[in-house]
This record gives structure tokens, C-alpha cells and sequence, in this order.
């Protein structure tokens, strides 16, 4: 079993009965007292477990797990609306713009009016609709993901590696101060680090919903980039000066 895949069911089983032992998890996930003990270690420092003396417990902050594009599609969709016609604003003539898989960033096509840009993304249903409303549009080549409908894998890294992007726009499933942004696949936190590391400047679109939730797999650090939401009531956010309201 791949560490990525033991951390995802230790995560789950500590979702369902908010605290277990080490015990109960090497009998769970037949494997050694030592590999859970460093795998606990591990996802303590990622905040998204307590490690306490002989197992663990969960944490305040809310756990999340992937959904298919069809269950997020039409969530939130006035906040999401609202953010992805600001960050359309922000395309310019001559930009090289990375456009991530997601739904939040699949809406900013609707808003689009640049022509004089370059569009690369690794989101099937993007390219298309991008390629539909008269853009020059890039699909990075790699394996397709079912659930996300993204692009992912070695050959899809090796493709981002050549670009060098003026500003990119990424979907994430959680934010958290401690954590920082997170994704619940690795094939697709890789994609999205890759991606962003090549960014002149990126951006994370987000609506409240997505603040104080963690998934699997941090892409990126809260200080890193700017995030782009529709309100937050959380003052330990709000006083971030890289988060921008789009009210």
C-alpha cells in the first residue's frame, strides 16, 4: 500500500470515530505499530490529526474528502461567479495564463474576453469551452482523472515544465492557516505545484466555504500566493493582506 493511500484511510477512519489507537489501526491496515506511528507523526505536523499517546484523535478543523465535478458544479455558484468575473478582469493582452481543473476556474471562460493571450490548461471540459468561444487554447497531455476530469501524471509535469506562465488561477478543496492549501489527490497537488512554481503570479479562487477545511495534500503554503474569495468572517484570515475580497 502507497503512503498517500494509508494516510487517506487512516484519515477516514479517524473522520468516522474521531479518535483511534494504534492498536486498532495496524489490525485495520495490517501493517507494522512503527509505520503508524510514523504515519501519525506525519499527518500530526500536516494538521490534520492530534497525535496523542497511543493513537490519535481529529481535529476541529473540518476533513475533506474529493467530490465529482457534478456534486460541486452548482455550489456556491453566485460566490463562485462573482470571483471567477473578477479574475477574468485580470487577464491582460499578451499574458501566457495557466488555467486549472476545477469549477470556480472553469466559470472565469464565461468572462473571458482577451483574445491576445495564450491559454493552457490540463481540464478536458475547459479546453473545450475555452476552444468553442474562439481562444488559443493549450491541453497539456497526460492521463485523464475521472472524478476531477483533469490531466495528471508524469507526462502532464513534463508538458507544464515548458511553460513559463504570467498568472495562473487554481481551484483548491481546502484552506488552512496551519495547513495551507490542499488538494485530496497527490497525482493532482503535483500538477498544481508544478504549475503554480511556474507562475509569475498565481492566484487560488476559493469561496468561504473552502476556509478552515483540510484535504490530503498541501500544494501550497497560505503566504505563497493571492487568494481570491467572496467574504470571509474569520478575523484570523481576514487580517491576511494576500487575501482579496470580491464583494
Amino acid at each position: 500500500m502507497l503512503t498517500e493511500e494509508r494516510f487517506q484511510l487512516i484519515l477516514d477512519i479517524i473522520k468516522e470515530k474521531q479518535s483511534v489507537t494504534v492498536i486498532e489501526l495496524t489490525k485495520q491496515l495490517d501493517t507494522s505499530e512503527s509505520t503508524i506511528r510514523r504515519d501519525l507523526l506525519a499527518l500530526d505536523k500536516k494538521g490534520l490529526l492530534h497525535r496523542v499517546h497511543g493513537g490519535a484523535t481529529a481535529v476541529n478543523t473540518q476533513y475533506e474528502i474529493e467530490e465529482a465535478v457534478a456534486q460541486r458544479t452548482n455550489r456556491n455558484i453566485a460566490e463562485k461567479q462573482k470571483i471567477a468575473k473578477y479574475c477574468a478582469s485580470l487577464i491582460e493582452e499578451g499574458d501566457v495564463v495557466y488555467i486549472d481543473a476545477g469549477t470556480t476556474t472553469e466559470l472565469m471562460i464565461d468572462y473571458l474576453t482577451i483574445k491576445q493571450a495564450t491559454y493552457v490548461t490540463n481540464a478536458v471540459t475547459h479546453a473545450l469551452k475555452l476552444m468553442k468561444k474562439g481562444f488559443h487554447v493549450c491541453l497539456i497531455g497526460g492521463e485523464l482523472k475521472e472524478v476531477t476530469e483533469a490531466i495528471v501524471g508524469s507526462v502532464a509535469i513534463e508538458n507544464l515544465e515548458k511553460y513559463n506562465f504570467t498568472k495562473g488561477f487554481f481551484g483548491a478543496n481546502g484552506i488552512d492557516l496551519k495547513t495551507g492549501i490542499t488538494t485530496p489527490d497527490v497525482n493532482e497537488a503535483m500538477i498544481k505545484k508544478v504549475a503554480k512554481n511556474h507562475c509569475l503570479q498565481s492566484y487560488i479562487l476559493a469561496d468561504h466555504s473552502k476556509f478552515a477545511k483540510i484535504t490530503a495534500i498541501t500544494f501550497c503554503q497560505m503566504t505563497d500566493t493571492i487568494i481570491i474569495t467572496d467574504k470571509i468572517e474569520d478575523k484570523n484570515y481576514k487580517k491576511l493582506k494576500n487575501i482579496k475580497e470580491v464583494l
